[in-house]
């Protein structure tokens, strides 16, 4: 009777927690978590999040990024020039001048080298190349 008491013991554990497990399973998945249909406040909620825009970029950040396309695609000195035309043409750019002009030094150095990055130092934005590549070399 010992024996036949330890089997049935020994089958009770190991079933009755993957019994239990399974019905709690079965038992939340139909349970209503909210007064409507929940298909659709599930499809509601994920149409909300993609179709939110995305934030509009400043225009430094434009210029930023089209510049060193300029940078990698051409040379420095073509981004240079056109930074210098752009501050020129749009004034309010001027306040970041300085900062884009040290991102251009910082990327003529991780592209050409240190030595031949100064070579395209131009006096824009106050030598903010120059410092961007002796800055970053």
């Amino acid at each position: 009777m010992t024996h036949t008491a330890r089997r049935i013991g020994r089958t009770l554990a190991l079933v009755l927690p993957v019994v239990m497990v399974l019905s709690g399973t079965l038992a939340v998945t139909r349970v209503q978590w909210s007064a409507h249909n929940t298909e659709s406040q599930l499809l509601t909620a994920a149409s909300e999040t993609v179709s939110k825009r995305a934030k509009a970029r400043e225009p430094q950040d434009v210029l930023r990024d089209k510049l060193l396309r300029e940078l990698r695609e051409e040379d420095p000195g073509v981004a240079l020039t056109e930074l210098q035309r752009t501050v020129e043409a749009r004034p309010s750019l001027a306040t970041h001048c300085m900062s884009i002009a040290k991102a251009l030094g910082k990327a003529a150095v991780d592209q050409y080298g240190p030595t031949r990055a100064h070579r395209f130092s131009r006096p824009v934005c106050d030598t903010s190349f120059a410092s961007g590549v002796a800055q970053f070399s």
